[in-house]
C-alpha cells in the first residue's frame, strides 16, 4: 500500500505563479488525497490489525535479550498485563507477572518468561512516572512472542464520571487481560463522546461487570462490595489489594449483582492498576454518595509500592 510520505510536496516557490504549475498542485493534492482515503479504507476492513503506538519505546525478546524494535507489529495482541512504576517503585509486581504468566499456554514461552521478567525490570528508569506493559502475541514465530513497551505515565486524576454502555458486552476472553483490549478502548472512546471519562459494561440483565478499563467497587452500609460471579469481570490486582486493605481496616467485604441505579447513594470506586482508586461524581443521573473512604484507601494503597528491583 502506497504511503503518503513516498509523494513529495512540491517547493513552495513552487506554489506560486504561473496557471500550468497551480494545474499539477491540484493534480498533486488529489492523488495525496486518494492515497489517504485508501489507507483509510484499508484499516476499516482490516478489524483485526493491531498497530503499536507511536508513543513509548518497544522491545522484542529475543535470543535470551530484549531488542529495541522499530517496525509495526500487525499480529493480535494475546495477553497484556501493564503496570505502574513511580520512581522505581511498584504495587505487586509478582502478582502482574503471576496473572501475565497464567494466561500463556505455550511451553516454549512459559520457559522464557523469568528471564523476559528479570530484563525489563533492568529498562524500567527510576526516576519519574513510567506506565509499562508485557505483551504476549502468540502469532509471531516461536521464540520471538514476547514484547516489553516502555512507555511514560498517562495522567492520573482523583475522580471520574461514568457512562452505562448501551450494548451488551462485547469481549470474548474476559478473563484474560488482553485480547479484548482494542474493544474496550474504542468503548471508552464512546463513553468520552458521551462526556463520560469511562465506560461500564453491563451484564445481558443490566447489572454491573466491569469498566471498559477498569474494576467497579462501591460501599454499601460499611461494606465494600464488587460484582459477583453472575457476572463477568476481569480478575483484577488493584480490586484484590483493596479488598485486603478493606478486610485489614476491619471493614467487611462481599459480592452481589446491582444494577446501576441500585446503587442509589453509595460511594463507587473504579479501579486500575494505572489510576489506583478514583471515586466517581456522576454516573447515567443516579445520585452517588460523597467519597467517605476513598482517601484513607488511596494513602494505604501507595504504601504497598515496593522498589522494582
Amino acid at each position: 500500500m502506497a504511503k503518503l510520505s513516498d509523494v513529495a510536496y512540491p517547493a513552495r516557490k513552487h506554489l506560486v505563479g504561473g496557471q500550468k504549475l497551480s494545474k499539477k498542485y491540484l493534480e498533486l493534492r488529489s492523488k495525496i488525497a486518494k492515497i489517504r482515503n485508501t489507507a483509510a479504507l484499508d484499516l476499516l476492513q482490516a478489524p483485526n490489525l493491531v498497530q503499536m503506538s507511536v508513543a513509548g519505546d518497544f522491545y522484542q525478546y529475543r535470543d535470551k535479550e530484549l531488542c529495541r524494535v522499530d517496525a509495526t507489529l500487525s499480529e493480535a495482541l494475546t495477553v497484556a498485563d501493564s503496570f505502574l512504576v513511580r520512581n522505581g517503585r511498584v504495587r505487586a509486581l509478582d502478582q502482574h507477572f503471576a496473572r501475565f504468566q497464567s494466561s500463556i499456554v505455550d511451553d516454549q514461552t512459559q520457559d522464557e518468561l523469568a528471564p523476559f521478567f528479570e530484563s525489563l525490570k533492568l529498562l524500567i528508569p527510576t526516576e519519574g512516572d513510567w506506565f509499562p506493559r508485557m505483551e504476549y502475541r502468540d502469532q509471531l514465530p516461536t521464540g520471538e512472542r514476547l514484547v516489553f513497551r516502555l512507555r511514560e505515565s498517562p495522567e492520573r486524576t482523583e475522580s471520574l464520571s461514568l457512562w452505562s454502555s448501551d450494548e451488551p458486552d462485547p469481549r470474548k476472553q474476559f478473563q484474560i487481560k488482553g485480547p479484548d483490549l482494542s474493544i474496550c478502548q474504542q468503548i471508552r472512546r464512546r463513553a468520552n463522546l458521551n462526556g463520560a471519562d469511562e465506560a461500564v459494561l453491563l451484564s445481558e440483565s443490566g447489572h454491573v461487570a466491569d469498566g471498559a478499563l477498569s474494576s467497579i467497587v462501591w460501599w454499601r452500609d460499611d461494606v465494600l462490595y464488587g460484582p459477583d460471579d453472575s457476572t463477568n469481570w476481569l480478575p483484577s490486582i488493584t480490586r484484590n489489594l483493596v479488598f485486603d486493605l478493606a478486610n485489614q481496616a476491619g471493614y467487611e467485604t462481599a459480592t452481589e449483582r446491582a444494577t446501576p441505579q441500585q446503587l442509589l447513594d453509595c460511594e463507587v470506586w473504579s479501579l486500575s492498576s494505572l489510576q489506583g482508586i478514583r471515586y466517581v461524581t456522576a454516573w447515567d443521573g443516579v445520585q452517588l454518595a460523597p467519597p467517605r473512604f476513598a482517601g484513607s484507601f488511596v494513602k494505604r494503597l501507595e504504601l504497598l509500592a515496593q522498589p522494582i528491583s
